[in-house]
């Protein structure tokens, strides 16, 4: 599940294609378009938010180990609606921003592991953070 480096220059269409493969490659991942939203799910749970549009990239993940430190970077911020009391964020990336792909990809997988059953976690191997 790990990232590949070197996707920082690239476009946002790129880059969500990408992470969006992703975020598919887990156990039970799957596509669904709520509001007019990409999401992929496990089960009926959230654990990605993928929207691009004119403006950019926005991706929403739900960090409950790393999202105070997530918040540094410039380009997160807590969700609306509430969601970042619980931990989600949004990161918002221009046409022209550089988008760290590698950053986006640990978050998925924290982002997963924070929704999906423990018997699925437990089919994969450890996260970036052990």
């Amino acid at each position: 599940m790990a990232g590949k480096s070197g996707r920082a220059s690239s476009s946002p269409r790129s880059i969500e294609s990408a992470l969006r493969r992703l975020a598919l490659a887990y156990p039970q991942a799957h596509e669904d378009f709520p509001w007019g939203e990409r999401v992929i799910k496990v089960g009926r749970k959230i654990f990605v938010f993928l929207n691009r549009d004119e403006r950019g990239l926005r991706v929403t993940v739900k960090l409950p180990m790393s999202c105070g430190a997530a918040l540094l970077a410039p380009f997160a911020k807590p969700t609306g609606y509430g969601l970042g009391r619980s931990g989600w964020i949004t990161a918002s990336f221009g046409a022209g921003d550089a988008i760290p792909f590698d950053i986006l990809c640990s978050w998925i997988d924290e982002s997963y592991r924070a929704v999906a059953p423990k018997k699925l976690i437990a089919t994969i191997p450890a996260g970036p953070s052990g």
